[in-house]
């Protein structure tokens, strides 16, 4: 008679536990890792598009490029309402003639981490700036 395949197989009880509780650290790790990049990802995005919009409204007209409190609303528009809080700065500048021919928006977030990694910052500020001419009262011609 045979003898049975579960018989000469080596015992392997627990191994499947064993490799779990090696490898759920790492897995925990890579996964908040991969959190935290995608939310500094769309942070990102958010910020460059609050400095674009803003820079769209002061680029309508010299009137609006000189609204620099209208151009601030107008970016932190584009930020989640549910994050509305002081970290997020809004400054714009223009030229300094009495007819501005350029707006420049910049917008900074200071962005933290959910967790703290060991030889990486706690937080970091996305900065992003974008500068349009601004539409002229007349137009001219080359």
């Amino acid at each position: 008679m045979l003898p049975s395949l579960r018989s000469r197989a080596p015992a392997r009880r627990g191994a499947a536990s064993v490799e779990l509780a090696v490898l759920a650290p790492f897995l925990c790790f890579a996964f908040v890792l991969a959190v935290d990049y995608g939310r500094i990802f769309y942070f990102s995005l958010t910020v460059h598009n609050c400095a674009r919009n803003g820079a769209v409204y002061g680029s309508q007209d010299a009137a609006h490029a000189q609204d620099t409190d209208n151009i601030s609303r107008v970016a932190k528009l584009d930020f989640p309402s549910y994050l509305q809080d002081p970290s997020l700065n809004v400054s714009s500048t223009t030229d300094s003639t009495t007819a501005p021919t350029w707006v420049e928006v910049t917008v900074a977030y200071n962005f933290t981490t959910i967790t703290k990694y060991p030889g990486v910052p706690n937080t970091t500020t996305l900065s992003r700036t974008v500068r349009t001419e601004v539409v002229p009262a007349v137009p001219t011609f080359p």
